[in-house]
């Protein structure tokens, strides 16, 4: 075995798990799932059928990650924050034919308790705060904040604030990258 998987977590059949990933206690992964490389999933979490991980990607404590999210490389998601799959939810109705795809790109943060709506795409590198209710797409970068979300800023690779100089060009603390705000998003320029 190329992974870790700790004695009291479950691993359904069908499932690929990549090498050096950690799944710690009380953990519970479905069929049709694949975990990447160097992946750390923390206690009790649930990772739902037919989900895809990326590598590196880092769950905390009390996630479920269920059927309809795929998360790509370097994600982060803190402890208990939440995903839903069907927008509008009833006990008395069968909806598993309404799951939305909701997607993570690479290097994205979601804060501690923040709760993700079904059918959206939250951008690379975008911060999602602790607490926040994100239920529309969020562009890349972009720092999310409040209930509903809403962008107060943006962020670089390294999940620090981008300050923008007079001519409107800001450096990426983590790999020096610049940057400049277009239209209500951060593109990368060459100088």
């Amino acid at each position: 075995m190329t992974y870790f998987l700790h004695e009291s977590s479950y691993l359904d059949e069908g499932s690929e798990i990549g090498e050096g990933t950690k799944i710690w206690h009380f953990c519970h992964i479905l069929s049709g799932v694949v975990i990447g490389k160097n992946c750390s999933l923390g206690q009790n979490c649930v990772i739902g059928p037919k989900v895809r991980l990326g590598n590196g990607v880092k769950v905390q404590n009390n996630v479920s990650v269920y059927e309809g999210v795929e998360i790509e490389d370097e994600v982060f998601l803190g402890p208990s924050m939440v995903f839903t799959n069907v927008y509008n939810p009833r006990a008395f109705i069968v909806r598993r034919d309404q799951f939305q795809k909701t997607l993570l790109k690479r290097g994205c943060s979601i804060g501690a308790n923040a709760t993700i709506v079904c059918g959206i795409t939250i951008g690379e590198y975008a911060l999602i705060g602790a607490g926040a209710v994100v239920k529309q797409d969020v562009p890349a970068y972009a720092l999310m904040v409040g209930v509903p979300a809403r962008r107060i800023g943006w962020v670089d690779k390294g999940g620090e604030r981008l300050c923008f100089d007079e001519s409107g060009v800001a450096r990426d603390s983590f790999d020096g990258t610049l940057y400049r705000e277009i239209e209500g998003r951060i593109v990368e320029i060459n100088v």
